[in-house]
C-alpha cells in the first residue's frame, strides 16, 4: 500500500471518529464520553475534572480539524500535550515546582550570544 492510500485511511478513520464523537457530544452524552475517556486514554485519570473536560472538547474540535486537513499531526500534538500535562499531575514533586512558578508574563527574554 502507498504512503498516499495510507494517508487516505487514516483521514477517513478520524473524520468518521470525530463526526462520531462530536454527535455523542451533541446527543447530550458528554457524561458517557467522560466516563470512557480513562479506557481510552488511561493516563487522563491523573487530570483534574475540569481539566478531563477541556481535554474532551479540545480532542472533539482538534479531530474535526485534523479530519478537515487530512493531516493527523495537530491531533497527536494535543494528546501528547495533554499526556505532559497529566504526567506533572501524576507526580507531587513534579506539580509542586511547576505550581511554585510565578503567575504571569516575566518579561522578554534576551537573545542568546550568537558565537559564530
Amino acid at each position: 500500500m502507498s504512503r498516499a492510500d495510507q494517508a487516505e485511511q487514516d483521514a477517513t478513520v478520524i473524520d468518521f471518529t470525530s463526526r462520531l464523537l462530536a454527535g455523542l457530544a451533541r446527543l447530550g452524552e458528554v457524561q458517557a464520553l467522560k466516563q470512557v475517556l480513562p479506557e481510552a486514554l488511561p493516563w487522563s485519570a491523573f487530570l483534574p475534572d475540569e481539566d478531563r473536560d477541556q481535554l474532551l472538547d479540545e480532542i472533539i474540535e482538534v479531530a474535526q480539524g485534523s479530519a478537515s486537513l487530512r493531516n493527523l499531526t495537530p491531533m497527536a500534538v494535543l494528546l501528547e500535550q495533554w499526556r505532559h500535562s497529566a504526567e506533572i499531575y501524576a507526580d507531587s514533586d513534579l506539580y509542586a515546582r511547576v505550581a511554585a512558578e510565578p503567575e504571569g508574563d516575566l518579561g522578554p527574554i534576551p537573545a542568546p550570544d550568537s558565537a559564530a
